[in-house]
């Protein structure tokens, strides 16, 4: 049986997905492992291609796309390892990254998932960690992702500075998480509702509900440049996280929903 399992799930990102797939070929974990790539219903003929080029990947095509979150369980169902690896399909795994973000994980019992530290195309840190997500938190981390992409010093230092170190903050980003499977099984799974984003803030939350821990690691370093599915279809994507930040709120804090309803036909968002 293999040590880590590594979940892909792609939608009309062929080109990411074949540069995500050549990173593992090259910089492989070093223990037994399976990939499995969940196609969300794709048009772009992605999965012909990695049957082309990778025969050992395990294929799972998809009718229709189901979203990130339904998709990713839909993946856990095809394995079988005690840790499995979350991966967006646009990224890129440098040398050694898995195997340290894996060191880092099973060497602290209490953790139950883990994340590496982001960064784009230039090498830039991305802000993928954060607290709970609510209204103040939100608008918080919303500020300072904008002020640090625009290289604002005193923000960008903050940022720099916390992925340098070793903490536990409520979510790490669903584009690189390395979970237990015992964990998430315990909590079933990611929440399908959850189409597109916000469905790692979320299984997060559940995973740290049974007093789990979530560990942000700056031993590994993946790079994430955030591909084809969002630059595709940018009205579709953006509707998709608006559907998600309500969802979010109405399991985790109904009391705010009636407000956001309001401010986002205030927006014309929904």
């Amino acid at each position: 049986m293999s040590v880590l399992d590594i979940i892909i799930v792609s939608f009309n990102a062929a080109n990411d997905l074949e540069r995500c797939l050549l990173s593992l070929h090259a910089h492989p974990p070093a223990g037994k492992h399976e990939i499995i790539v969940v196609d969300n219903g794709s048009s772009d003929n992605n999965v012909v291609r990695v049957c082309e080029k990778w025969p050992n990947i395990q294929i799972v095509p998809l009718s229709k796309n189901v979203g990130f979150a339904q998709g990713c369980n839909i993946g856990f169902a095809h394995t079988q390892a005690p840790l499995v690896l979350l991966l967006n399909p646009d990224t890129v795994v440098p040398e050694g990254a898995l195997d340290r973000l894996v060191e880092a994980l099973i060497s602290d019992d209490e953790c139950a998932v883990a994340g590496p530290r982001l960064v784009d195309g230039a090498g830039s840190v991305e802000l993928s960690w954060g607290p709970m997500l609510g209204p103040f938190n939100e608008i918080t981390q919303k500020l300072l992702t904008w002020l640090h992409t625009r290289g604002f010093p005193p923000v960008s230092s903050l940022v720099k500075r916390r992925a340098n170190q070793v903490h536990f903050p409520d979510w790490v980003s669903g584009a690189c998480l390395l979970v237990r499977r015992a964990d998430a099984e315990a909590v079933g799974f990611l929440d399908k509702r959850f189409f597109m984003y916000v469905e790692d803030v979320d299984f997060c939350a559940a995973i740290r509900s049974r007093q789990r821990r979530i560990l942000f690691t700056p031993a590994a370093e993946v790079q994430h440049t955030r591909g084809q599915s969002v630059s595709t279809a940018p009205e579709a994507t953006a509707l998709a996280y608006r559907r998600s930040q309500l969802a979010f709120y109405e399991k985790h804090h109904p009391f705010w929903v009636p407000a956001l309803r309001a401010y986002l036909r205030f927006r014309r968002r929904i």
